[in-house]
This record gives C-alpha cells, sequence and structure tokens, in this order.
C-alpha cells in the first residue's frame, strides 16, 4: 500500500515538475485565471478534481493496478 501512496506522490511532483520547468509562464496565467474566479467555483473545480481522481484511481484497482 505504502507503495501506491509513493507511486502516486512521485507521479504527481513529476508532472508538476515538468509544467514548471516546461511552462512557468503558463503557471503565472492560470493563477491569475483562478484568482479571478469565485470561490465557490474554485471550490467545485477542486471538488471535480478530487471526484476524477478518485474515478482514475478505481480504474486502476480494477484494472489490476
Amino acid at each position: 500500500m505504502i507503495a501506491y501512496i509513493l507511486l502516486g506522490l512521485g507521479l504527481v511532483l513529476l508532472i508538476e515538475g515538468l509544467v514548471y520547468a516546461l511552462a512557468p509562464s503558463l503557471i503565472e496565467d492560470l493563477l491569475t485565471a483562478l484568482k479571478s474566479l469565485p470561490v465557490e467555483q474554485r471550490r467545485l473545480m477542486g471538488f471535480l478534481a478530487m471526484v476524477i481522481g478518485a474515478m482514475l484511481l478505481w480504474g486502476a484497482r480494477a484494472a489490476g493496478l
């Protein structure tokens, strides 16, 4: 179980690091755009991201990973 947690964290950090390394100005633009959204909409986006992530994890688990 710990191996899966470490794998997941490693993948998140890898993708985040790639975004910051390859397109740092895009991150600034994205943060500016997020700042202009209402709190409720940002909360909804976070909830949807959690649901999609949980579905991906469930799918991976069902596939035998």
